[in-house]
């Protein structure tokens, strides 16, 4: 089974920092050529909130975010708007539905109005009928991430309340039963302990790009016996998890050195993430270096490759692809206990979020959101906001 990961977009207004207070690791330390000039420009103009800028959340998000804790139990609609299909294929399936039943509220659960809501390479896969023999009904509404703001609360819930700005992943297994109602709707429901508050100093759409691609880079990370003082290789460090995994490795595991792959453009983003080599993967073959590796975490489908360059005892993750042994792969469980370990370090600013900067997408363009993370070019995440 795929359990591969990517996605999202944001609309956060950025203030650049000036060039004295940058980060020391952000230099330039290449040729200066015009499309050199081109791509460092992108970086320093683009939402991405990995970049050493000053960010605050958009206006259309704040009152977006102020809408939704006016909505009390007694005014939440009987019917939605949603992003649906009733069957399996294409991008051409999704629909725009605005009479969906807005979900019934278990009593393990809280109903969230959704302020912001990401795309992961998962919810392509689920669409195009992938993993029906453990899928829920259909018709579906599609999405696994999200953040906004509880708006009821279930008669066992003890951790969160009314007015509560929170994130997660809705679906506890990724492939085994998710809901058939996620996260690209007005409102969802979602079990209490899938969710954590929201990170203080994020925005909602930086915090729905989060929980499915850090849920999956963390427990890689666990799964392969990482510590402090180990070396990691990150194959597709520029994407939704990988370039997590290269955060988390160095900020949360301690690693001694984390080398990364990915194509030109991104190799500067490598470096910004806390790369202490970025290689890129149109020009030299990682299974050319000369060290090997405690662990290599694949997440673009070359565990062929990778087991080459592993260390004898270590380990490698698979995302995507076949694998070869040593390569294991896992289906990543959603856990919000995970969110809340990991919202100090995002609190502090060791780990960010990375958000495409081609959104995000405003929700009347999930299938255009969708169309572009199925060509497998997405920078960080893909992101959809506003949502009504």
């Amino acid at each position: 089974m795929e359990t591969t990961m990517v996605a999202c977009t944001t609309t956060c207004k950025l203030t650049l920092v000036t060039a004295k207070t940058l980060s020391p690791k952000f230099s330039f330390n290449f040729p200066v050529n015009k499309q050199v000039r081109r791509n460092v420009a992108t970086l320093k103009q683009a939402s991405f909130s990995y970049l050493p800028l000053r960010v605050r959340a958009s206006s259309q998000a704040a009152s977006a975010a102020t809408e939704a804790t006016k909505v009390g139990a007694n005014l939440i609609p009987s019917e939605m708007k949603a992003w649906v299909y009733g069957e399996y294929g294409g991008v051409d399936v999704l629909k725009f539905d605005e009479n969906v039943s807005v979900p019934e509220v278990k009593e393990d659960q809280v109903l969230i109005k959704v302020v912001a809501a990401a795309l992961n390479p998962v919810d392509a896969k689920r669409r195009q009928g992938k993993f029906k023999a453990t899928d829920s009904p259909l018709p579906t509404v599609p999405g696994y991430d999200v953040a906004g703001v509880v708006v009821k609360v279930g008669s066992q819930v003890k951790e969160f309340k009314e007015g509560d700005e929170v994130y997660g992943d809705v679906n506890e297994k990724a492939l085994d039963g998710p809901k058939q109602f996620g996260s690209l709707a007005e409102y969802t429901a979602v079990e209490e302990k899938l969710l954590a508050l929201k990170p203080k100093n994020l925005d909602f759409v930086q915090a729905a790009s989060l929980p499915l691609a850090i849920e999956t880079a963390y427990e890689g990370l666990e799964r392969t016996g990482f510590s402090a003082g180990k070396s990691i290789l990150v194959l597709n460090g520029s994407g939704g998890v990988g370039s997590l995994v290269i955060q988390l490795a160095k900020q949360v595991f301690g690693a001694s050195k984390v080398v990364a792959t990915s194509g030109t453009r991104n190799l500067e983003l490598l470096k910004i993430l806390g790369a202490d080599l970025a290689i890129d993967y149109t020009k030299e073959n990682f299974e050319d270096l000369p060290e090997k590796f405690d662990v290599v975490y694949d997440a673009i489908g070359q565990c062929d490759k990778a087991v080459k360059v592993v260390k004898e005892g270590g380990a490698v993750v698979a995302l995507t692809g076949a694998v070869t042994p040593p390569g294991f792969r896992f289906v990543v469980t959603s856990n919000g206990a995970v969110l809340k370990k990991l919202n100090p370090y995002l609190e502090s600013g060791k780990v960010k979020p990375v958000i495409d900067p081609k959104g995000p997408f405003p929700f009347s363009q999930v299938a255009e959101a969708f169309s572009y993370i199925e060509t497998n070019r997405a920078s960080g995440k893909v992101v959809i906001h506003p949502i009504p």
